[in-house]
């Protein structure tokens, strides 16, 4: 992905005198540091700041890299947008051979952790100045195979020596800064390099934002033969393509929810979802079950019933039910307390001392601000309500967590 112009300071050495300065404040407020220490850093304040605000931000998103001394890192923009370690290491897995090209470089994270896996590993980046913090970098990153290429990527494309893996993740904005969630509107456009990519690359892995439309994208991009739907902490962060010269009957969907508490992962296809027959509830059981952001992107609704015995509780309420704990359900599973109605005496009933709830909202005419005002309960607790469609009725599930 091509990134915003990054101001010259990066190429700046860091010195021993730096680096100590670095690792001293790296756990301190960096506004506060800028306001402190500005004069006596001097021109050499921007740098420094945002060293400590990169070591920062990896930390939380890319804690090996933390942990490793004297890397640079790029603007705060740049931080944002780069993969975090545990997407990285996803993709990682996904692909293996011995020669490996990221045509669209950016900061280095999904290449360092996809080309360690190769002898030979090349990244592409049109920055200048992410080119120099990547030359920097992956030597610390035991990664001294790596070469890295200032250059368009698509122009490296046509000349480039067939290789096992080519990786791209197309910008996911336009010119003006807009959001863009259709493969025509990223740049490159796919469209226009799907034959040299899959002559040049035995497996090509396409990284897309979660907002595309996956049935779309499979019947515009040529060679699909898997999805990947990657959720972190229950949020899609990602949709992946793996493309390739196999022809393939059937495409299997990943849905993957990285979390620390533990993956998950479910896999399907389309035809499979398309052919189960619909298992929809008549009354509320003693578990309900709400399936990851992945799930739901891929559109994994039936299957859920005839994989796992569950019934669903409307057509479009996406919510599911048993009487039997499934432990290892894909997504959150709580144990129902009560199913209730907006009726004001069962209301008062059921909410009886009451005044914290996390409420959702699935197939139900009001939003969850506005059953929250309704019912007069602030955000938060222990207590789960879920307002959703029980054969054409509207009701609340009151709940708790089953695993806690």
């Amino acid at each position: 992905m091509e990134h915003p112009s990054i101001s010259s300071f990066f190429l700046m050495e860091l010195t021993p005198a730096l680096s100590a300065y670095i690792q001293a404040h790296r756990n301190e407020d960096v506004q506060k540091l800028a306001l402190r220490d500005q004069k006596k850093l001097g021109e050499e304040a921007p740098f420094v700041l945002n060293q400590i605000n990169g070591w920062q931000k990896a930390k939380a998103k890319i804690p090996t890299w933390s942990q490793i001394e004297g890397l640079i890192y790029p603007i705060q923009l740049s931080m944002e947008q780069c993969s975090s370690e545990a997407t990285a290491t996803y993709k990682a897995s996904l692909v293996k051979g011995n020669s490996f090209t990221d045509l669209t470089g950016g900061f280095g994270v999904d290449f360092s952790f996809i080309g360690a896996r190769f002898k030979d590993a090349t990244m592409v980046e049109r920055n200048e100045e992410l080119c120099r913090i990547a030359t920097h970098n992956m030597p610390l990153l035991s990664l001294p195979q790596a070469q890295v290429v200032q250059g368009d990527g698509m122009a490296y494309l046509q000349e480039m020596e067939p290789v096992d893996v080519i990786f791209i993740d197309p910008a996911r904005r336009d010119g003006q800064g807009r959001k863009t969630v259709s493969i025509a509107d990223c740049e490159p456009n796919l469209l226009d390099y799907n034959d040299q990519l899959l002559e040049k690359g035995k497996q090509v892995l396409v990284k897309y934002s979660p907002m595309l439309d996956i049935s779309l994208a499979i019947k515009e991009l040529k060679g699909v033969q898997a999805v990947h739907i990657v959720s972190v902490e229950n949020e899609c962060k990602e949709l992946l393509f793996l493309l390739g010269n196999t022809a393939m009957e059937q495409i299997p969907f990943t849905c993957v929810n990285l979390s620390k508490k533990g993956d998950s992962l479910f896999t399907f296809t389309a035809e499979e979802e398309k052919i189960c027959p619909a298992s929809l509830a008549t009354s509320i059981g003693q578990y309900l079950y709400e399936p990851n952001s992945s799930l739901l992107k891929a559109g994994a609704y039936k299957i859920l019933c005839k994989r796992l015995g569950l019934k669903k509780l409307d057509t479009s309420s996406h919510l599911y039910t048993s009487d039997n704990y499934i432990s290892d359900f894909p997504g959150r599973s709580f144990h129902v307390i009560a199913p209730f109605t907006l009726n004001k005496k069962e209301c008062k009933e059921h909410l009886k001392g009451i005044d914290k709830a996390n409420i959702a909202v699935r197939n139900f005419p009001l939003s969850a601000n506005e059953l929250r005002s309704r019912l007069k309960i602030k955000e938060g607790g222990d207590t789960y309500l879920f307002a959703t469609t029980l054969q054409n009725n509207h009701i609340i599930v009151k709940c708790e967590k089953a695993d806690q």
